[in-house]
């Protein structure tokens, strides 16, 4: 049964108040339930109403109340514009090709924003006021989009579906100065402020009182924004709109805290998520009022979950599943989540977690966790945890996250080890777990065309998105994705290793080198990293691909030659960071940062792409 034929089944079986009111064949303006998100930045569960006795939180805790908090909501992406990407279409920025922090997708014309199918069928649409989809969205996504964005600014009597993004909690309000802060905060009484030597601190973080402020800081941001939250809910309520309105509220990522916001751990991809129903709407709810449900949902599935809830059949393009409504699905034993370029810096990690395991592939194990990164950097706990790290006083799970290199594979026992440093990938007593959870990544990431297994330049031009390339079929990213002649998924999937956990041995990596297609032999050089101490076997070929046809082939082949000493390794960079492709620029010059003082000789090619127009190219240059 297809997802129309299924919303019309549903719809004819359901009883009561929504069989009666919620279908638009039906129903009038006035019967249709009005959606109203509030959202908050960069927060995970740290209300009292999730459990954390430190939080100061009575309007949010009073909605929980009145509501069902869901406390296995996830993030499919630990940080803003790719979370926001798969929210606003309900397919993942992995299939969309929107997976890179601040990158700009192509949507294929039959992708539309959730919203366009809600005014359709004659809701308002208003959002307050960040976009940040990492794509143009389509003009018809929003009735208003803008700091004055407002259900009161629609036709009387229209259903609405309104969100307010409420930014006082975003991880750049942590740092701010003692001034600013005290500022931005003027309005908690004393009882309702954090002291710092009261904090908690999580294991995986050194103590240290620069953790035990910016912490401290970070509940007391929350609570200024819960009482932003109970000023909406205050101003619904003096509309009168409180009994017509279904009320969700969540945050767009994990604490925007270092190694939290931008990893896969539950502690960047945890949200909190509340949403209560008046009870003229009460029969779709999933629990009473005050229940708390472990029900596994995703960002993907939240669109899908609207358009059931107004009545409008979701649209087969849509990866995410409805949780409530008459086209709820079945619930998830899986949800997914990628890291991949986070501003300056490139890596690519995938993870599964069902209710129990996280399971978590570094694709880049050569590259540092907690590798530079200019705008996390300027957290005062992320200073002192690198400076630490250099003084080599971290021991025990603050000492995992500074490590030079990362483990392939990472497994974790959450109600064992919630906080996800306890790594029982190699143990053979979870390997039966192990090899479930790999399987079910494999699976998502072939079924839904991962992207995130082409580099970014080369993505670009096989899509002739750039102008500056003169390849490609000028498609979307997600279309060049479902052709194999574009993209031999299948290919990709084996180099690297994800069905079976671990990288293929030095032949079948040798064999990838001389592939057709540039991505098996940009991962193939990648693989070949992996490989312990030096291989000359392997010499000969990775030097002929300095004269790759791909940038992005040339650029791994000159790192992985540079860790053996090649003294043509870096000339090869410097031509690279003077590349018409800004990608292809930023590649090179996160290979270089990473040379340290090897990389004196290319100084003048640096100097001249300090004023480059992508200032991710400068951020990563700045650095050296």
């Amino acid at each position: 049964m297809n997802r129309r034929d299924f919303f019309k089944h549903s719809a004819a079986g359901a009883a009561g108040v929504w069989a009666a009111s919620a279908h638009p064949a039906t129903a009038s303006p006035k019967e249709l339930p009005n959606i109203l998100w509030i959202t908050c930045e960069d927060i995970g569960p740290h209300l009292r109403c999730f459990g954390d006795s430190f939080a100061v939180t009575p309007h949010l805790d009073q909605l929980a109340a009145e509501g069902v908090r869901y406390t296995h909501a996830f993030s499919h992406a630990p940080v803003c514009a790719p979370a926001r990407s798969g929210l606003i279409t309900g397919i993942y920025p992995t299939s969309l090709g929107s997976h890179h922090m601040r990158s700009k997708a192509p949507l294929p014309s039959f992708v539309r924003c959730f919203t366009h199918y809600l005014r359709e069928h004659g809701y308002c649409c208003s959002n307050n006021s960040k976009e940040d989809y990492n794509f143009d969205k389509p003009e018809d996504s929003w009735d208003e989009s803008s700091r004055k964005a407002h259900w009161r600014n629609r036709t009387p009597g229209q259903p609405f579906f309104s969100v307010f993004n409420l930014t006082t909690t975003h991880e750049g309000q942590i740092r701010l100065s003692d001034d600013e802060f005290a500022e931005r905060t003027r309005d908690l009484q004393p009882h309702e402020r954090h002291a710092p030597e009261q904090t908690p601190i999580p294991p995986y973080h050194p103590d240290t009182p620069e953790f035990r402020k910016d912490w401290a800081q970070y509940h007391d941001l929350i609570t200024v924004m819960d009482k932003e939250a109970g000023a909406l809910l205050d101003a619904l309520a003096r509309d009168g709109l409180a009994e017509n309105t279904i009320v969700f509220f969540f945050s767009d990522h994990g604490a925007g805290m270092s190694r939290c916001k931008r990893w896969l751990y539950d502690s960047g991809l945890h949200v909190p998520l509340i949403i209560r129903f008046p009870e003229k709407y009460r029969a779709m709810a999933s629990a009473a009022p005050g229940a708390a449900l472990d029900r596994l949902v995703g960002f993907v599935d939240f669109g899908p979950t609207v358009l059931s809830l107004a009545g409008v059949p979701i649209p087969e393009v849509m990866q995410g599943r409805a949780f409530l409504g008459p086209q709820a699905a079945a619930p998830r034993q899986y949800v997914y989540a990628g890291r991949d370029r986070m501003d300056e810096r490139y890596d690519c990690v995938r993870a599964v977690r069902d209710a129990r395991y996280k399971y978590v592939r570094n694709l880049m194990p050569h590259l540092s966790r907690g590798q530079f990164q200019e705008y996390m950097y300027h957290m005062p706990s992320m200073q002192a945890w690198a400076r630490l790290a250099k003084e080599g006083r971290l021991e025990g799970a603050p000492a995992l996250f500074m490590q030079d290199t990362k483990p392939v594979e990472e497994l974790y026992d959450l109600e064992k080890d919630p906080h996800e440093v306890n790594n029982l990938a190699a143990d053979p007593r979870h390997g039966e777990t192990l090899a479930r959870m790999r399987a079910a990544l494999a699976d998502w990431m072939r079924e839904t065309h991962d992207l995130g297994l082409l580099p970014e330049s080369e993505m670009h031009i096989r899509a002739q998105y750039s102008p500056y390339y003169a390849l490609g079929k000028g498609r979307s990213f997600y279309e060049l994705a479902r052709d194999p002649n574009d993209y031999p998924l299948a290919s990709l999937l084996a180099i690297t290793g994800i069905a079976d956990g671990a990288w293929p041995g030095e032949e079948s990596l040798l064999a990838g080198l001389s592939h057709q297609d540039a991505a098996v032999r940009y991962w193939a050089i990648l693989g070949l990293t992996q490989q312990p101490g030096e291989k000359p076997a392997w010499l000969e070929a990775v030097e002929t691909r300095l004269g790759d046809p791909s940038p992005a082939v040339r650029c791994a082949a000159a790192a992985l030659l540079h860790q053996i000493g090649h003294e043509g390794a870096l000339n090869v960079l410097i031509r690279e960071l003077k590349n018409s492709g800004e990608w292809v620029r930023l590649q090179a010059a996160n290979i270089v940062d990473l040379m340290g003082p090897a990389a004196r000789p290319a100084l003048e090619t640096f100097r001249r792409l300090l004023d480059d127009d992508n200032q991710y190219v400068v951020l990563s240059l700045i650095h050296i």
